[in-house]
């Protein structure tokens, strides 16, 4: 009676195995791969440097993938499909080319004519720029003399360390000009 149910283990063992190499979840996981990685690279893009407007821009985005990722990872392929379409996106065809006598031309887009009222604002590169000190002369020589600068301020690590230089810095200049007065 044994011997009988042996086949029967091993044949459920197989297929208990098989189900497991080649399940449905692994086939998402394939098939979601792509969505996983534009997440990935959003977050990459969030590690770096950037405004107040491109972060709420990256954390837009990083929503919007992490979205999609994650009903990819648990829909159906079908259910996922009918919601977000099926795929690549189709490129669009340029359409403004026009042909006059064998020969091929773009029309120009955004042309300004000379009477607009736009005017362009551009910087005045023939001037020097001048940065000036908020002292000048002696009384600047007597506030390099004057002033202490902590250790940890020479360069700081963090925004508090920075805040604490700045107001050590204002709280000195203070205290110079009270004795400068004088």
């Amino acid at each position: 009676m044994m011997k009988k149910f042996i086949p029967f283990i091993l044949f459920c063992s197989v297929a208990a195995l098989f189900y497991l190499v080649y399940s449905p979840s692994s086939f998402a996981k394939k098939r979601c791969k792509p969505f996983q990685d534009k997440l990935h690279n959003i977050q990459t893009m969030q590690r770096k440097g950037y405004s107040l407007k491109r972060g709420e821009s990256l954390r837009a985005k990083e929503d919007k993938a992490r979205e999609k990722w994650w009903k990819c990872e648990h829909s159906s392929k079908a259910k996922f499909q009918a919601q977000y379409g099926g795929g690549k996106k189709k490129t669009k065809k340029v359409k403004n080319k026009k042909t006059v006598k064998n020969r091929t031309y773009y029309p120009q887009i955004n042309k300004t004519s000379p009477n607009s009222k736009k005017k362009t604002i551009t910087f005045n590169q023939s001037s020097a720029i001048v940065i000036r000190s908020k002292y000048q002369g002696s009384k600047k020589q007597d506030w390099l003399t004057f002033y202490n600068q902590p250790i940890k301020c020479q360069r700081p690590k963090n925004i508090s360390v920075f805040a604490y230089c700045s107001e050590n810095k204002m709280q000195q200049q203070s205290e110079f000009e009270k004795i400068y007065r004088d």
